[in-house]
Parts: structure tokens; C-alpha cells; sequence
């Protein structure tokens, strides 16, 4: 398998909600996966939806302090908003870029694994990070968009000198 290239920030898949992956059997969806833990498995990576190597379909991984794993279908079913944390969150479709992001303490993933099995993922801080992160970008989000009014004014700036 090859690493696939990051779609950066201004790639229309980026924005547009990934679709439910239906047919766990069907062999694109295991290169999928395959792709997605290759591809997370590199230094400074935290995170990969799918959209974000151009498929359009909902899947991530993620590499928290060396787990790496990867989940089909997510659906966010549980946040702790008791606990925020609000700090730096960066975006490999965003390179370079990190900005004060606040986000739940705790966070709860429910979805599938290659075999069609219910699984649940969920953590605290970092991982709570990723899992929001991640989810949002298979509803088509970007962490940009969860940045406060002052602080996304900025951003924006930067993130149009990136598209020049």
C-alpha cells in the first residue's frame, strides 16, 4: 500500500458529509481501513478520516500515544461538557496551522469494525480531541470552524495565504 496524499483545506470532499459504508465485505472498504492505519501511523499524526485521503465514506483512525486503531461508521453518542479543554488543535488538511480549540473533556464513539461488530472508542483529553476532531470531519467540518469569532478571523487569514 501507498501513503495517500492529504487533501488540503479548499478540497470540496473536505466539506461535503461522508456517506455510511454499507457492505463491510466489499474489499475496498478493508483497503480503506488498510490506507487509514498506514497512513496514521506516521510521526505527528493523531487522526485520519477518510475524506481527508479523498473517499468519501465514514471511517478514521487514530494513533494516540502509540494505540492505533481505526473505526468504521462512527456516530459521536456521548460528550462531557462538565470539562471542557481548550487547547491547540492543528489538522493535517490544515498544515501548519494550530489554534485554541476548546473541546470536551470526554468523548464516546460508537461504530463498527471490519467485521461488522459493534465497537465503542472513547477517552479523555487527547483522545476525546481526536474523536471530535475525526467525526467532524466525516460531517464535513473542519476544527476551524469550532474556533471562536476573533480567533477563526485569523485563522482564515493564514489559511488563505496556505491557498495562494
Amino acid at each position: 500500500m501507498a501513503i495517500r496524499d492529504i487533501r488540503i483545506v479548499g478540497d470540496p470532499v473536505l466539506r461535503t458529509p461522508c456517506d455510511e459504508i454499507r457492505d463491510f465485505k466489499d474489499p475496498g472498504v478493508k483497503i480503506l481501513v488498510e490506507d487509514l492505519l498506514e497512513g496514521v501511523d506516521l510521526e505527528g499524526r493523531a487522526g485520519l478520516a477518510a475524506n481527508q485521503i479523498g473517499v468519501g465514506l465514514r471511517a478514521f483512525s487514530w494513533n494516540i500515544d502509540g494505540d492505533i486503531g481505526y473505526v468504521l461508521n462512527p456516530r459521536l453518542d456521548k460528550l462531557d461538557f462538565d470539562e471542557y479543554q481548550d487547547g491547540d488543535e492543528g489538522c493535517l488538511s490544515v498544515p501548519g496551522l494550530w489554534f485554541p480549540t476548546k473541546r470536551a473533556w470526554y468523548a464516546r464513539v460508537t461504530g463498527y469494525n471490519i467485521d461488522g461488530k459493534e465497537i465503542v472508542v472513547e477517552g479523555e483529553e487527547l483522545m476525546a480531541r481526536c474523536l471530535q476532531h475525526e467525526c467532524d470531519h466525516l460531517d464535513g467540518y473542519l476544527y476551524l470552524d469550532r474556533l471562536e469569532r476573533a480567533v477563526r478571523a485569523k485563522a482564515m487569514r493564514e489559511v488563505r495565504k496556505i491557498m495562494e
